[in-house]
C-alpha cells in the first residue's frame, strides 16, 4: 500500500471514527507505520525548500561544518529527514507513548523551544507530559503562530499530527 493511501485511510479514519485503528499484531511494525506516517506528514506540510538557506530537503537546518547542499535528491532529503527524526525520537524518549508526537513537534518548532534551556522556559505541553498529564491537545494545537500572528495553515498541520501519531 502507497503512502497517498496509507494517508487516505487515516484520513478516512479520522473523519468517521475520530481515530486511526493501528492495532498491529506486530508492535514495531506498528512503530515503524507510525513513524512513516509522521514522515510523510512532515513532508507534506514542510515541502521542498530548494535554495531557502539555511534549510534544505524538507526543513533540515544546517548546522555548523555540514555541506548538505539545497540541489540534495529527494532520497537524500528522505534519508536527512528521517535521521533527523530518529534523533528527535531518542531525545524525546522519556515522554514513551507520546515520544513521536513530540518529536514531530520539535522537527518544526524546536526541541529546546519545547523543553526549555536557558532563559527559555519549559513549555505547559511539557509540564503536563513530566506530570503524567496526557491532555494536551489544546497546548499541543497552540504551536501555529509564525511572528505572534496564528496561522491557518500551521493549525492544520498541529490538528493532523495530533490525529495521525497521539496514542490513547
Amino acid at each position: 500500500m502507497g503512502i497517498r493511501a496509507i494517508l487516505s485511510a487515516a484520513f478516512f479514519a479520522i473523519v468517521c471514527f475520530g481515530s486511526i485503528p493501528l492495532r498491529a499484531e506486530n508492535p514495531v511494525k506498528e512503530k515503524q507505520d507510525r513513524f512513516n506516517l509522521a514522515v510523510e506528514c512532515i513532508k507534506r506540510f514542510e515541502g521542498w525548500h530548494g535554495n531557502h538557506l539555511p534549510y534544505v530537503g524538507y526543513g533540515h537546518k544546517l548546522l555548523p561544518g555540514e555541506t548538505f547542499r539545497p540541489d540534495m535528491s529527494e532520497a537524500q532529503a528522505d534519508s536527512l529527514l528521517r535521521a533527523d527524526l530518529r534523533k528527535l525520537c531518542r531525545m524525546c524518549s522519556r515522554f514513551g507513548k507520546d515520544s513521536l508526537l513530540v518529536a514531530t513537534l520539535s522537527y518544526n518548532v524546536g526541541y529546546y523551544r519545547l523543553v526549555g534551556y536557558g532563559k527559555i522556559p519549559k513549555s505547559r505541553l511539557i509540564q503536563k507530559l513530566e506530570a503524567g498529564d496526557r491532555d494536551i491537545y489544546e497546548d499541543f494545537i497552540k504551536y501555529c503562530h509564525y511572528r505572534g500572528k496564528k496561522i491557518p495553515s500551521i493549525e492544520r498541520r498541529r490538528k493532523e499530527e495530533y490525529a495521525l501519531l497521539y496514542i490513547q
